[in-house]
């Protein structure tokens, strides 16, 4: 199939329901004083059309515009939770008289581990309890489940990940990868929903009633298939996910909380697994994002890896013992390398003593060494010039200056090393903002979101992006793009095609997303075929292929014969997601083991 050169013919059309009027009304004003020449889309019908899909049912729209009608019909019921999904830690947020706050965990902390294990007698433990346990049962504990989540096994990322944790990932029935401990074996989303069960455990708690709706945060570089995953692992938690939000977009709702001032932001977001940039616009409520970056495969967990190799080649050259193949040892080493990257971030120096480390003829060997902040800056240098060079992109799509950002805010833990802080100091010429906790803003905004989709919280539109391109294979191996990165959502968009042979009867739709010209090197989200396509010769039919995403993300995508009104769509659900029939087998099996809440 190859494009017929002719443009989009569907045009999307909308009108205002009065409960959001003043949302238009002040956005539209805001993009006037702006001059036509400041917005993106070249004049407001296309930026409307940009923003607005085509709305079937009424009840969509909340979801849309982050409000609510009123109509006690079609209001979510009950209290919405913010969930920050971590790889390292997750936090759980609510909005309680109009502010957000963090919700502790029964251990009174305000982050829970994003770790879950089973012991030997079969017990399992999620969070603190699980960590604890995790030099003593390493090979039965999982955690970074969310560096794994919705990609391929054979993907370069699941198999170094494979070579470096000391569970077992095994690839499942749909070619994504799965993980065994004792003797089961679960899928990334089943190992999600178990974090995010504890959350909803640990929000239930404190509210004192039922939970059922949260709005659970991603990195904005998730493609969908792994925020189709992430969306599974909050129904497999007993969740309806209101809304999937990017976390550079959560923070900007926190940090914007009763701001009552016009001003371009970044976000620069260094997690323990993801990195994450992102600029965005905050005007007379409406949070804009502008452009977005990132490396869904870059983050804290990197860091504390340079330090873990520097002990393992220190050791080595000095006892001859390469430790690599001892789970307990590299465990233990894992550990007191996050502790000395703490350290470091405090102090000019870190011990680490890791006694009865190994053993051979000559009796016990104990790993004694002392890291100073200068050695491990230089470990993990390029590292920190990796993520520049996402910033770097993410201001060019913005298409601003330095001097056109008022304020930049860091997010995730690992922004508390001196290094990175000076990092971006540097590059932005001015301090990082700070003013909000880094470990919980982005549960925080999650939060507000949720709050406003509720109509809990008032004069709160936030208009996020789509961080890759997507489009459909054609004729010769191209990439077709039909919604280009960095497009504010929900959006749809269509491009009519046509056939490149004579009497062509069928087309195959071909799904992808990413950035290169060649179809194979982007990510194939999806397949379908639209059959039927009456006898013509080549290039003659035209196909309307259409691209839908809505305010999470999800992709949905159909093709229509415009000869015959002959139609094929689906919600575009990759190969190594789940299937249907296993993802309701495993929501049956989780709730087995729920207890409901009684006041």
């Amino acid at each position: 199939m190859k494009s017929s050169g002719r443009r989009p013919l569907r045009v999307s059309r909308w009108s205002r329901v009065p409960k959001w009027e003043n949302f238009i009304q002040r956005w539209e004003r805001s993009i006037r004083l702006k001059g036509m020449s400041g917005t993106r889309s070249g004049n407001l019908n296309e930026l409307w059309h940009a923003i607005l899909p085509t709305v079937k049912h009424v009840e969509d729209w909340p979801i849309c515009f982050g409000a609510v009608t009123g109509d006690k019909g079609n209001a979510v019921v009950g209290r919405v939770i913010g969930i920050d999904l971590g790889t390292t830690n997750s936090c759980v947020a609510v909005v309680e008289d109009g502010q957000p706050v963090v919700i502790p965990n029964s251990g009174g902390y305000k982050i829970t581990p994003s770790v879950f294990a089973i012991t030997t007698h079969g017990e399992q433990l999620v969070g603190y309890p699980a960590k604890r346990q995790t030099i003593t049962n390493a090979s039965n504990t999982v955690f970074a489940a969310k560096r794994l989540i919705g990609r391929r096994f054979a993907s370069a990322e699941v198999q170094r990940s494979a070579e470096l944790y000391p569970y077992e990932i095994v690839e499942g029935p749909n070619e994504d990868p799965r993980i065994r401990i004792t003797d089961r074996t679960f899928s990334c989303a089943e190992v999600s929903g178990i974090i995010l069960r504890e959350m909803k455990r640990v929000a239930e708690e404190y509210l004192g009633e039922s939970v059922e709706s949260a709005v659970i945060t991603v990195p904005a570089y998730f493609n969908d298939t792994q925020r189709q995953s992430t969306r599974d692992a909050g129904r497999i938690a007993g969740l309806d996910v209101l809304r999937i939000i990017n976390e550079p977009a959560a923070a900007a709702l926190a940090y914007g909380m009763g701001r009552d001032v016009d001003e371009k932001i970044a976000i620069y977001d260094l997690g323990g697994g993801t990195f994450d940039m992102s600029i965005l616009e905050m005007s007379d409520g409406v949070v804009e994002v502008l452009a977005t970056a990132g490396d869904t495969f870059l983050g804290g967990e990197d860091f504390d890896r340079r330090i873990v190799e520097y002990l393992l080649a220190g050791f080595q050259e000095e006892h001859g013992i390469d430790l690599r193949s001892d789970s307990t040892a590299m465990q233990r080493l894992k550990d007191a390398a996050e502790k000395a990257k703490c350290t470091l971030s405090l102090r000019e120096r870190a011990e680490i003593n890791l006694p009865f480390i190994a053993s051979d003829g000559d009796g016990a060997r104990h790993l004694t060494c002392e890291i100073t902040r200068d050695e491990f800056e230089s470990l993990v240098e390029d590292i920190v010039e990796q993520t520049l060079k996402s910033v770097e992109l993410c201001v060019r799509d913005a298409d601003l200056s330095m001097k056109d950002i008022d304020h930049v805010v860091v997010v995730g833990g690992q922004t508390r090393m001196p290094m990175v802080q000076q990092a971006v100091t540097d590059y932005f010429q001015q301090r990082p903002h700070k003013g909000v906790n880094p470990d919980e803003v982005v549960a925080l905004g999650a939060a507000i979101q949720g709050s406003a989709l509720v109509g809990g919280t008032e004069d709160v539109l936030l208009l996020d992006v789509t961080p890759l391109s997507l489009g459909i294979s054609t004729y010769g191996g191209h990439f077709a793009r039909l919604i280009d990165r960095n497009t504010t959502v929900p959006v749809n968009k269509s491009h009519i095609f046509t056939t490149t042979r004579d009497d062509q009867a069928a087309v195959k739709i071909r799904v992808l997303q990413g950035e290169n010209e060649t179809a194979l090197e982007n990510d194939l989200l999806g397949e379908f075929v639209l059959a039927g396509i009456p006898p013509a010769p080549k290039g003659e039919p035209e196909i309307e292929v259409g691209f839908d995403i809505d305010s999470s993300g999800i992709v949905s995508v159909s093709a229509r014969d415009m000869a015959t009104g002959m139609q094929q769509s689906i919600t575009v659900n990759s190969k190594s997601t789940l299937s249907a029939e296993e993802l309701e087998l495993i929501i049956e099996e989780n709730a087995l083991s729920d207890v409901e809440f009684k006041r």
